[in-house]
């Protein structure tokens, strides 16, 4: 093995603030029998993808494509690939596999300190403060709510997980509800039982993919059965929930609030109106953000080259060659 011709070339774009000469650092550690490079420059992506059998990064492009002449795996750092050119890759016998589970951490942290806040009303008492305003509040508990998951993937497992002993009740929603799930209750996506579960939940969350399944999810309807006091919080895809429909339940009070990590559109306008409403926190799609992508990351692309060496099956395969 020569070093222009390596076995992983890392491509130079970082995620999240984070430069990916860390990553390289991470993924030579856990393949020591492997050449690992990381491209500075175009052209060394360009130079080193010639012979490279795994490139791994934000994205790559069919220009890029022309020059990877024994690229066997493209080791997405995201979770979501709609970005990638999947049929370009497919049709060159490319796999992909994508960056699923190392944000379910913090996304889930992230959704329990939502709960906590709506819970506890922090967000009225930060808004005294900024107000200067010694003045008493009532707050709530989350002890004996209702909780329901949209989604019980490794986001909506590790929210499961960091519930237990908080003393509350879990719905689950998923497409096979036969293979069941580590909430108390297990649904589907079927209207009846779906409504039937609003109608108990104090918190819902939505951490499921963007599919045809649920993009608007959430509208009129699903507001008009949620409870007054319920929340809504969204931590996957903005167009799962309709914007207008949101809009209107917080203008009427039909829920308590909502907290979004992702809106529709996104970015959100600086003059949308969601912007104005005390009880609708938001963040700028940071939930998943983590120091420890890279590190989460490497162990599943490591993994993969070495069952790519051994003929084994791929970890968080999305794209399948031809």
């Amino acid at each position: 093995m020569t070093e222009e011709r390596p076995d992983v070339v890392v491509l130079r774009e970082g995620t999240e603030g984070l430069s990916t000469e860390p990553y390289a650092e991470e993924l030579r550690e856990r393949l020591p029998d492997h050449e690992v490079r990381r491209a500075r420059t175009p052209s060394e992506e360009r130079d080193l993808i010639e012979g490279a059998r795994v490139a791994t990064g934000v994205r790559i492009d069919e220009a890029l494509l022309e020059h990877a002449a024994n690229l066997e795996l493209f080791a997405c750092a995201f979770a979501g690939t709609e970005h990638l050119p999947t049929e370009a890759l497919r049709e060159r016998g490319v796999a992909v596999t994508n960056a699923g589970g190392i944000h379910a951490p913090g996304l889930a942290e992230g959704v329990l300190g939502n709960m906590l806040v709506f819970a506890r009303r922090l967000h009225e008492g930060w808004r005294r403060k900024g107000n200067r305003e010694w003045r008493h509040f009532q707050s709530g508990e989350l002890t004996g709510s209702t909780v329901t998951i949209v989604g019980l993937g490794s986001i909506g497992r590790a929210l499961v997980q960091r519930l237990e002993g908080m003393e509350v009740e879990t719905i689950g929603v998923r497409y096979s509800p036969e293979k069941g799930g580590p909430t108390d209750e297990v649904i589907g996506f079927e209207e009846e039982e779906f409504h039937d579960a609003l109608a108990r939940t104090d918190y819902l969350v939505i951490a499921c993919p963007l599919t045809e399944t649920t993009r608007g999810l959430i509208g009129e309807d699903e507001f008009a059965t949620l409870p007054p006091e319920a929340v809504l919080i969204n931590t996957a895809r903005g167009p799962i929930v309709d914007t207008d429909a949101l809009v209107g339940a917080i203008q009427f009070n039909s829920i308590r609030g909502a907290a979004l990590d992702v809106t529709d559109p996104e970015p959100l306008p600086p003059e949308h109106v969601l912007w104005g409403f005390e009880n609708v926190l938001i963040t700028p799609h940071t939930g998943g953000h983590t120091p420890k992508h890279w590190e989460r990351l490497a162990e599943i692309v490591a993994g993969n080259v070495e069952a790519l060496d051994g003929g084994g099956d791929l970890d968080n395969l999305v794209v399948s060659p031809e």
